[in-house]
């Protein structure tokens, strides 16, 4: 291959080049994963385009230190240049068509900082899940011996105590005994994401950009420190909208006819961010009532004509615009003066 363009779809342990040689001639190669490196080490400086999945940020920089020019494209947008059935040869010839245009929707390679802040984000976000999975089996289990708590973890911690100390309630020695032990590990999770809180704000003062997204109304800094790994210096979007829609905040937008017609947002991209800038924005709204300034004026009126959670999705989608901002202009939140 001396084409200057290489499609390469990524694997465990089998990877697959395709290019195009000078006379236009589709050449494929497939690699080992020890021989992915000195393969490129040895190869012209090309332009090489690999889908973001699993391993992509690593690849990414490696073959970025031999020379070569990475993009990282996104999965979706990769997957409507495939043609014939899915294979691996046919993968890697989508991501070359994919990389060749103009519009293509890339994703900013991670350092290993950013990875390691993504990590901590990772494995915080799975104890929560175990913890709600527990919580739930708990419930699930109790109401089955006619006992009911109402939703909620704090009920669930609250009560369940109480149940296991009660003597009339019906349950047996085994169970109890279950139960008692289901309980120590709803402990145990409750103090490893307390762990995880308090690694993450570690992360979140002691980098400079985060610490300045904290002044963003509905950001604190679970999401000022998944959003600083996400953007680093926001060069990798071209405008705030660009950030903004590659988040899922921005309507669906279905229309013909030179009629636009816009839907409900289209929840592209990465959800974790999504959900922790709605959630954020959805505390600044519940409290916006009475307040003066011009953010929460102009929340009010759009609760009034448009309902509380599309107000929350709009102040969401407000907030990813002005944090790519902070990043990009490498400047101070400065709320809007009446």
């Amino acid at each position: 291959m001396n084409n200057n363009v290489v499609g390469l779809d990524i694997a465990k342990n089998i990877f697959h080049c395709y290019s195009l040689n000078a006379e236009g001639k589709a050449i494929r190669k497939k690699l080992k994963r020890a021989e992915l490196l000195a393969f490129f080490a040895n190869y012209p400086a090309s332009l090489i385009g690999l889908e973001a999945c699993g391993g992509a940020h690593h690849w990414g920089r490696e073959l970025t230190k031999l020379g070569h020019q990475v993009v990282l494209l996104n999965a979706r947008y990769v997957k409507n240049f495939v043609v014939g059935n899915k294979n691996d040869f046919n993968d890697a010839q989508a991501i070359f068509d994919a990389v060749t245009r103009p519009n293509k929707r890339v994703v900013a390679i991670k350092t290993l900082e950013q990875q390691d802040v993504q990590l901590v984000h990772n494995i915080r976000q799975d104890l929560v899940d175990q913890r709600t999975a527990l919580v739930n089996q708990l419930r699930g289990l109790l109401s089955e011996r006619g006992i009911v708590i109402a939703k909620g973890i704090d009920r669930v911690r609250k009560e369940l105590p109480l149940i296991l100390e009660e003597a009339e309630n019906g349950l047996t020695p085994l169970s109890r005994e279950v139960l008692a032990e289901q309980y120590k590990q709803l402990k145990a999770l409750d103090q490893a994401i307390k762990d995880q809180d308090r690694r993450i704000s570690r992360l979140c003062n002691s980098n400079a950009l985060s610490r300045r997204f904290l002044d963003v109304p509905g950001v604190g800094p679970i999401t000022a420190t998944i959003v600083a790994a996400d953007l680093s210096h926001g060069k990798g979007y071209a405008r705030s909208r660009d950030y903004a829609a590659s988040l899922g905040v921005v309507p669906r937008q279905h229309s013909s006819g030179d009629k636009a017609v816009y839907l409900g947002i289209s929840k592209r991209g990465n959800r974790y961010i999504r959900t922790k800038l709605i959630h954020g924005a959805r505390a600044v709204v519940k409290y916006c009532s009475g307040k003066t300034d011009p953010l929460n004026r102009w929340l009010q009126a759009l609760v009034e004509r448009r309902g509380f959670n599309k107000a929350a999705v709009a102040l969401a989608n407000k907030n990813a615009r002005i944090l790519w901002a902070m990043a990009t202009k490498e400047q101070a939140y400065e709320p809007k003066v009446a």
